[in-house]
Parts: C-alpha cells; sequence; structure tokens
C-alpha cells in the first residue's frame, strides 16, 4: 500500500506521546512492505536542528496551537488556503492507495471535507479528543456555522445569497463539521469511542485499536523485596495531576510509611512553582525530587523504582506511562481515568485508586508496601499482557489490517 500520513506533529517536532506513537506504527507499517508519506505541519521545537528526512514533507501550517498565533479571518483564510494547496499537491506527487488521518489538533479541519470528497479512501485513527472537543472550535468551519448572530451572521447571509460562499468552497470548503461521515474510523479505547459518539458524533461503528508501546525496549526490574522509590511520569500540568500524587505521598509518610517520589516531566513556571510550594507546606521536600529524561532514557529508568503512581484525572484516551511501566515490570498505582479503566483490573495487574484522592493513592501505596509477594504478581501479571495485547507488534498488525480491509472494501 501506499499511505499518507497525516498528522498535526511528527517526531522530532513533538509534545507528547501521540506523536511518538505514530512514528513508531508508521516505521513498523515501513518494515512491512508499504510506501509511507507522513504530511505534517512546518512547527518546530526549539533547539531541534534541521535534518533531512526522507518521507515526511512538513509543510501545513498550524493555527493557534503550540504557541501559533490566532489569525483574523481574513489572514486565516489564506492560510486554509495554503494547507489545500500543499494537500493537492502532495496527494498528486504521491499518489497514495489510502489516507491515514491521525492527530488534526491545529490543522485546517476543513482538509477533511476535502478529503471525504475524494475517490482515496480515508481512514481515522483516533487516540485524542481533538474530534469530541475541539473540532466543533475549528475558527474557520465555526465562523462559516454558527447560528446566524449580529453582523457575522449578516455577512454570510448575504455571502450566501450572492454565491460568494460557493465561490469560498471550491477554495476552501465551509462546510459543517455535521457533513462529515467518518467512514472508516477506529479509536484508542472504547471510552474514546463512547465520548466522541456522546459528542454528537456518528462514531458508533468504529473500532477500537488500543495504544501500544516497544514492549521489549525496557529494562525489567526483577527485585521486589524494597519498597520505598515512588515514581510519577508525565508532563507536570493540571490535567496529569502530579498534586495528587504529592499529596499522595504526603498522606503516606504521615502514616509513617519511609517513602520517596521522584517526578519526571516538565510544566509551565507558574504551575511547576505551585507544586514546589505544596511540598513545602506538606513539608515533604526533602523526600521529593523533580527531574527530567529523554523517552529513550526512560527505558531503564523505570526498573530502578518500586511502585509507578499514575494520577491522570482529565479523561485520558488511553496514556502509554502505564503500559511503559508494565513493560518494566513496574508495579502501577493506577486512577482509572478514561480509557485506562479499560486497562487496570485491581489486584491482578495494578492497584486501582479513586481519581484526585491522596487518601485513596495514599492506601494504594500502603497495600504494596506491606505485601511484597502482590507486588511480584502484579507485575509478572502486567509485564505478560502488555507484551502479548500492547505491545507495538500486534498494535501495528491490528492497524495494517484495518487499512488493508478498507482498501479491499474500496477495490471491490
Amino acid at each position: 500500500m501506499k499511505i499518507l500520513t497525516i498528522s498535526n506533529l511528527y517526531p522530532p517536532h513533538m509534545v507528547g506521546g501521540y506523536e511518538v506513537r505514530c512514528q513508531q506504527v508508521m516505521d513498523r507499517l515501513r518494515a512491512r512492505g508499504h510506501d509511507i508519506l507522513v504530511l505534517t505541519s512546518n512547527h518546530r521545537r526549539e533547539g531541534v536542528p534541521e535534518s533531512e528526512e526522507a518521507g515526511i514533507v512538513r509543510k501545513l501550517r498550524i493555527h493557534g496551537f503550540f504557541g501559533h498565533p490566532w489569525l483574523p479571518l481574513k489572514s486565516l483564510y489564506r492560510l486554509e488556503q495554503e494547507n489545500h494547496t500543499v494537500l493537492q499537491q502532495t496527494i498528486q506527487a504521491f499518489q497514495p492507495d489510502i489516507i491515514h488521518i491521525w492527530n488534526m489538533g491545529g490543522l485546517s479541519k476543513s482538509l477533511l471535507h476535502r478529503l471525504e470528497a475524494g475517490r482515496i479512501p480515508v481512514v481515522y485513527d483516533v487516540s485524542d479528543h481533538w474530534i469530541a472537543r475541539s473540532l466543533r472550535a475549528d475558527v474557520w468551519l465555526d465562523w462559516w456555522n454558527r447560528p446566524a448572530r449580529g453582523l457575522s451572521g449578516i455577512l454570510r447571509g448575504a455571502a450566501q445569497t450572492l454565491g460568494i460562499r460557493t465561490h469560498f468552497d471550491r477554495r476552501v470548503p465551509t462546510q459543517s463539521w455535521e457533513a462529515l461521515a467518518w467512514k472508516h474510523i477506529y479509536f484508542c479505547s472504547e471510552f474514546l469511542r463512547q465520548l466522541t459518539a456522546d459528542a454528537g458524533f456518528t462514531v458508533q461503528h468504529g473500532e477500537v485499536i488500543y495504544c501500544g508501546v516497544e514492549t521489549g525496549a525496557f529494562e525489567k526490574k526483577s527485585d521486589y523485596s524494597a519498597f520505598k522509590r515512588l515514581l510519577f511520569v508525565g508532563r507536570l500540568s493540571e490535567d496529569k495531576d502530579p498534586l495528587t500524587a504529592i499529596r499522595a505521598l504526603a498522606e503516606a509518610r504521615r502514616q509513617g510509611l519511609d517513602v520517596t517520589l521522584d517526578l519526571f516531566g516538565k510544566g509551565e513556571d507558574t504551575y511547576v512553582a505551585k507544586l514546589h510550594s505544596e511540598t513545602e507546606a506538606l513539608e515533604v521536600a526533602d523526600h521529593i525530587r523533580f527531574l527530567s529524561a529523554p523517552p529513550e532514557k526512560m527505558r531503564a529508568i523505570y526498573a530502578q523504582y518500586d511502585a509507578l503512581l499514575f494520577t491522570s484525572n482529565w479523561g485520558e484516551p488511553f496514556a502509554l506511562t502505564p503500559l511503559e511501566a508494565m513493560s518494566a515490570g513496574l508495579p502501577v498505582i493506577l486512577c482509572p481515568d478514561g480509557g485506562d479503566a479499560e486497562l487496570g483490573r485491581d489486584g491482578e495487574n495494578c492497584v486501582l485508586a479513586e481519581t484526585a484522592n491522596p487518601q485513596s493513592v495514599a492506601e494504594g501505596i500502603r497495600s504494596l508496601m506491606q505485601d511484597a509477594k502482590l507486588r511480584k504478581a502484579i507485575a509478572d501479571t502486567a509485564i505478560e499482557e502488555v507484551k502479548r495485547r500492547y505491545d507495538l507488534e500486534p498494535i501495528s498488525a491490528q492497524i495494517e489490517q484495518f487499512l488493508t480491509h478498507v482498501l479491499a472494501q474500496q477495490t471491490d
């Protein structure tokens, strides 16, 4: 297959695990003999040098996200035109058999109308809330389809009456998001599929293909005799809720448990300052460290700890961090938020705790500290399960099978 993959960001210019997962799947599809071209934005991560990249086109423009400016309508129209030109030129040059849409956050959603109206089958990989929570906020489509009120309503009505909207449509589609069919779509969790359906999009027919990780890339923990060093991995931001991890550490120590906590991640200065202030107020600053490491270094770090505290509370589609920890044989205390509830089974492959409840997380810490056999049993179950169900090889095979099936339907 010749697969054109479209994603808002792509490594090394990325912000999180979504983009890494996209790259890892593309690498595996290439290894399976498929011809892959990635079309992504020209967003650049500070400090990352330019380099020659085969199979990647970085020409789409981001609007409003990742530090890019929000534009007035006239300037936005030019941006939308540029993105459509890039898309058409890329398709014409590459001649793909299938188009594989990943994250569209910050990209022109009007591109989807052009793609769905074309003859090339379109497949959506949805591992983020960009449909459920932000599609209707797309500035271009929203301006054309919002209720007719005020001056903008008068202008839209005039454009419709005078045929000007048809003129725009030929260059940049203006149809409502309601016109999108989502014919071929899969989600990273049942939670995300239902969330998207509940938001009013016709996606109940979508399949579920869970996220995967490179399970064999992680150093494996072997000694479960001690229990002291707790780990948090993730963005230092409100949605990942490191405050609950810090407060759980404080509560555990208040109960007499001799534990420490290392937080690996970065965040906005104001929020990180808030975290430091909390450690001082709770008198646990001497038992908490703030660290950071690139993803490739984390593969050796998980095994050095005794438990992962995963306290995210924003409706995670299906988080990669617990899978990484499980791959390393690290027991996980999991707050089952969003799609992660489909992963965790209390006392079997993790210890479950209530979201945003430090006392509940502290109880999870106590249960693991008191039972070395439980720690080992949980780790053994998790490491076997993640290798069998969530390794990138079987996950990539499922994605390949989905794409192949869609293409076969197209040619029947």
